[in-house]
């Protein structure tokens, strides 16, 4: 198996674990880790993408990134609720 390899099986493993994470609705807790877990996913979508000449998978991964950073900013570190329109 080659690095190339290991870094999309690590990145689609862990894209699936963040979407359940995310998905359950546990909190704002878990959906912060989900999102955390989405960012590794993306960067390791990004490094394979690089090094397999796959322009159109880091470029969308690019954009994942800055979506999931944005998320583990909502969730984890932003100290302020989200407005609950419910």
């Amino acid at each position: 198996m080659t690095l190339v390899d290991i870094l999309k099986w690590s990145a689609s493993i862990s894209g699936i674990v963040a979407a359940f994470m995310v998905s359950l609705d546990l909190g704002r807790r878990v959906t912060g880790w989900g999102f955390a877990l989405f960012v590794a996913s993306s960067i390791c979508w990004i490094t394979g993408a690089l090094l397999s000449d796959d322009a159109p998978l880091w470029t969308q991964n690019l954009a994942l990134f800055g979506i999931n950073v944005f998320g583990v900013y909502r969730y984890l570190i932003r100290k302020r609720k989200p407005r609950d329109d419910d």
